[in-house]
């Protein structure tokens, strides 16, 4: 039994894996960070959020100061999916935001079907709305 977790991430019950919903690449052991089993960009915030203001003239230019943050990128490592982002203060290890209780999951499972849904790519969404198909 798989069990859809996130946009791009499901749990293989059974062999108690994380894996890749778009290419199934198995990531890792759902006992540890899915995170781990990625790979990781870590980009300078003012690639994303660039200075508002001109920084040879000013010290604070409304864009984040990679001294105090920096944006981690993960990434399926077959597919190249962007799996996750977050924002992190330099030197802090990567947040551990899921802790799935497998045993729980298990038993919730026990009884359901296994749901199937694709994932919906961007094709999907700028499709919709806008004259596409």
């Amino acid at each position: 039994m798989k069990v859809l977790m996130t946009e791009y991430l499901r749990i293989d019950l059974e062999k108690e894996t994380w894996e890749c919903r778009v290419c199934n690449h198995e990531v890792g052991s759902a006992k540890k960070s899915y995170k781990e089993g990625l790979l990781v960009y870590d980009r300078d915030p003012r690639e994303i959020h660039p200075p508002i203001i001109d920084p040879d003239k000013y010290r604070f230019t409304f864009s984040p100061d990679p001294e105090w943050v920096r944006i981690l990128e993960y990434y399926c490592p077959k597919c190249g999916t962007q799996v996750e982002t977050e924002y992190a203060i330099p030197g802090h290890p990567p947040l551990y935001d899921i802790e799935p209780d497998l045993k729980a999951l298990k038993a919730q499972w026990s009884t359901r079907e296994e749901v199937l849904e694709p994932v919906r790519g961007p094709e999907v969404v700028l499709g919709a709305g806008h004259g596409g198909h």
